[in-house]
């Protein structure tokens, strides 16, 4: 199967700005992408699109198969008839990205990781200081509220994979002193929301997102929640500092995603903003530096 596009350039803006690029402003084209992401249908043959645009069943195909190609919707045989799938990355945000199609102004005021500020239509001269607006990437040696991490060397033999994500998170709670019960709901911007991390021994809002071992292999943005959007979401929460905590690795692209977000947030709010992603090396260390908060010493 074709790798979709949030595969591909695996944070949600980059999606959006090359979705409506591909889907322009003609109308036969709109037409048809409007049809395939209408309604909760999953797969729409191609008699079903040409009966809701009342195009041709040529034209349906010719441009199902460009949105097919470029990977902005799934494509399959159904009872011998062609038929496309809407992207699931993507459905959330059909709204926007035919506003954004339809408005050249639109496209080009979505931020990106090319185009981090946007650019509309009205040049304005924002003084920020450096430090309010960049970003620090940041790992678990530079924070303070786990000091006993310094020097753990990893463990081949601790294993993690198998915990519990609510276990892990348990842990942190502990180490950080936080009191208070967070409960997973499906709306959640985050796992855990303290205002109890301390870096360079100053109290910090932090949010967490924590993978159990409800999720295996590398970890990738298509991991992150049912739509791709988990760290979307994670940035958010209110805080100052913002962290993805797996057991195991964390693929490259998963640290793509989390600068573009960390430098959006960055833009967006005006102040400093901490970011880093906790692997499973790190949470080796981690596990080994605090074994009591993470019930490693239980018999």
């Amino acid at each position: 199967m074709p790798q979709s596009v949030s595969d591909i350039r695996s944070n949600l803006p980059e999606n959006i700005v090359t979705a409506a690029k591909i889907v322009g402003r003609g109308k036969q084209r709109r037409a048809v992408f409007e049809a395939i992401y209408f309604g909760k249908k999953k797969w729409k043959r191609v008699s079903d699109i040409v009966k809701a645009t009342g195009l041709t069943p040529m034209r349906v195909l010719q441009e199902g198969g460009k949105f097919a190609g470029n990977h902005l919707v799934e494509q399959c045989k159904l009872k011998g008839e062609t038929a496309y799938a809407k992207d699931k990355a993507l459905s959330h945000h059909k709204k926007e990205i035919l506003g954004a199609a339809g408005s050249p102004k639109k496209l080009a005021r979505i931020a990106t990781k090319q185009n981090p500020r946007g650019a509309g239509g009205t040049n304005f001269q924002i003084k920020l200081s450096n430090a309010s607006v960049k970003p620090r990437l940041i790992t678990v040696d530079s924070i303070s509220s786990f000091k006993r991490v310094r020097g753990v060397t990893v463990d081949p033999k601790l294993r993690l994979n198998k915990l519990p994500e609510s276990q892990v998170k348990d842990a942190f709670k502990a180490i950080l002193g936080e009191t208070h019960e967070f409960k997973d709901w499906g709306g959640e911007k985050n796992d855990l929301f303290t205002n109890k991390l301390r870096i360079a021994s100053k109290r910090r809002r932090a949010a967490f997102a924590f993978k159990g071992r409800g999720t295996q292999g590398p970890l990738t943005p298509k991991k992150m929640g049912k739509n791709a959007d988990q760290v979307e979401r994670l940035f958010g929460s209110q805080a100052d500092a913002f962290f993805v905590v797996y057991h195991s690795k964390v693929d490259e692209s998963m640290h793509t995603l989390m600068d573009v977000h960390a430098l959006k947030k960055s833009l967006d709010s005006g102040r400093a903003v901490t970011y880093g992603v906790i692997d499973g090396d790190d949470l080796n260390r981690l596990a080994q530096a605090y074994r009591a908060q993470f019930g490693l010493d239980k018999p």
